[in-house]
């Protein structure tokens, strides 16, 4: 019995490799941006934001979200993509991009964050951002 696992990170590495598409630019972010939310956890970030990252982190995994990555693929992602730009912009806002700049490895934290969250913007509609926040209760 193989008793490897993959811890979630992983996962979503393996469903977005190698893809090449029209939303590439920024697909590829989802890992980086949800290992960036899981490690924030374990920082001295303000009690007052752990609940939404946990919602943040929370979303990637439910199978069944706003637009759910088992029946649009790697398109699935954006609405994953939309809310970690959402509640990182609220870490930063308390504690500043530098903060968040340390526990984001070789990235350029600040313009992923807001990078991707102008590209899910001109994809989403109103309704669907609605939708994304009211499901983790933001």
């Amino acid at each position: 019995m193989n008793t490897t696992f993959k811890d979630f990170h992983d996962t979503l590495l393996d469903n977005l490799e190698n893809y090449i598409g029209e939303y590439e630019s920024f697909i590829n972010n989802g890992p980086i941006l949800f290992k960036l939310l899981c490690d924030l956890l374990n920082t001295d970030i303000d009690d007052s934001l752990r609940l939404p990252i946990c919602g943040a982190i929370a979303y990637y995994v439910t199978p069944e979200d706003v637009i759910p990555e088992s029946k649009y693929g790697p398109y699935g992602y954006i609405d994953d993509i939309y809310i970690s730009t959402y509640v990182l912009k609220l870490v930063a806002k308390k504690h500043g991009y530098d903060f968040i700049q340390k526990h984001a490895e070789n990235n350029d934290i600040e313009k992923m964050i807001k990078e991707s969250e102008l590209k899910t913007l001109e994809i989403l509609n109103e309704k669907e951002i609605q939708s994304i926040l009211k499901y983790i209760g933001l």
